[in-house]
């Protein structure tokens, strides 16, 4: 039996893990702290800094080859277990790429794709000229380790250099500027590479976000064919440009003369694909397995009109309790899953919601109905 190696034991490596057993793969979590969601679903499980030579020897030894759920792992972790003959995908060089904002708009721009104007900065000072170039409201991001809003600020006047400076680059990231997009909506597609270059795309959807954290998924997106054609374009030439191997999450602006920006690429399960679970022919976790291992793709259709996606997001502090999803249970066809944090937090992840139907509203009512019902 295959034994897939995952760096990380959240939500995604449990998602991963479940489609594993599936197909009859046994994965080997490698997580930093105890008691992760993924860890308690595998009897393969390392607990400690990914960067302890012992420990990434023993998660080497026990897998026949490595994938990732976040991507927050330096990239020369990666490279020296390739260096040791372990297959590792996405690759080195992919991650290294992708997980420097930087470098990863500077690839992307090379490839001829659309991005928004950024700007490297090393000091407050070339923020400000970035600002004189490109106007007010800019936006401030660490180059490497964020998400969910962490890691960036919105700088409206001169006054908020130095404090966005000061918080930003308390994380020890370099940081980069981009300039304010006026999209009218955000889009999103997964796009699945194999490790023969074949690559297939989902749907594109619309993703609405909550504090900067992605709260709804509408699939597919209310757009039209030649919006759709062009952003799946370009999350399939963005994913190729960066050589990547499974699946990827692609986030895109839409502009109001119905052209697209790559805004993000994420080298792992994403959030905007958790919908492709129930609703498609293969969920992203298995298409992601299947491309890593080298296996045929599966097909990404829709099996339904229309899927909503409601993330279900921390709403208090504290435990979560052993009900905590009894009255959402009430809701016919709505899909329920969580994560199995101990903790809830106010905006953590703590599950999410798929609802199918025959429109995106009637969708979109019975998920939110039951997202209310759940006690997180």
């Amino acid at each position: 039996m295959t034994r897939l190696g995952i760096f990380g034991g959240g939500q995604l490596a449990q998602m991963l893990t479940q489609a594993a057993i599936s197909l009859g793969v046994e994965t080997v979590i490698f997580e930093r702290s105890a008691d992760s969601p993924a860890g308690r679903l595998t009897r393969a499980e390392l607990v400690g800094a990914w960067e302890d030579a012992a420990l990434l020897a023993a998660f080497a030894q026990q897998s026949d080859l490595i994938t990732l759920e976040n991507e927050f792992v330096d990239a020369a972790l990666l490279a020296h277990l390739e260096v040791q003959g372990m297959p590792v995908f996405p690759s080195s060089a992919t991650l290294a790429l992708v997980q420097d904002k930087l470098l990863q708009k500077e690839c992307l721009c090379a490839a001829g794709l659309r991005v928004p104007t950024f700007r490297r900065v090393d000091t407050p000072e070339a923020v400000q000229t970035a600002a004189q170039e490109l106007g007010f409201p800019l936006l401030l991001k660490a180059r490497r380790n964020g998400y969910d809003g962490y890691g960036n600020v919105t700088l409206r006047s001169p006054d908020d250099i130095a404090p966005a400076w000061e918080r930003l680059t308390r994380g020890g990231s370099p940081l980069l500027v981009e300039a304010f997009v006026p999209f009218v909506r955000e889009l999103a597609v997964m796009v699945v590479r194999g490790r023969d270059g074949d690559t297939r795309a989902y749907p594109v959807v619309e993703t609405v976000q909550h504090h900067h954290i992605c709260h709804i998924v509408r699939a597919p997106a209310a757009i039209s064919a030649d919006e759709a054609a062009e952003a799946t374009a370009l999350a399939v030439a963005a994913v190729e440009a960066v050589q990547g191997v499974g699946i990827f999450g692609v986030e895109l602006f839409a502009l109001a003369d119905g052209h697209m920006l790559v805004n993000e690429l994420a080298p792992r399960p994403h959030n905007s694909g958790h919908y492709t679970i129930e609703a498609c022919v293969a969920s992203q976790f298995e298409n992601h397995l299947r491309a890593v291992l080298g296996w045929p793709l599966a097909p990404t259709a829709l099996r339904t009109p229309a899927a909503v996606m409601v993330n279900l997001l921390g709403r208090r502090n504290g435990s979560v309790g052993r009900d905590a999803l009894r009255a959402a249970l009430t809701i016919p066809g709505a899909h329920i899953h969580l994560y199995g944090k101990r903790e809830a937090r106010v905006g953590r992840k703590m599950g999410h919601i798929t609802v199918l139907g025959a429109s995106l509203a009637e969708a979109e009512a019975l998920a939110l109905q039951a997202a209310d019902l759940v006690d997180v």
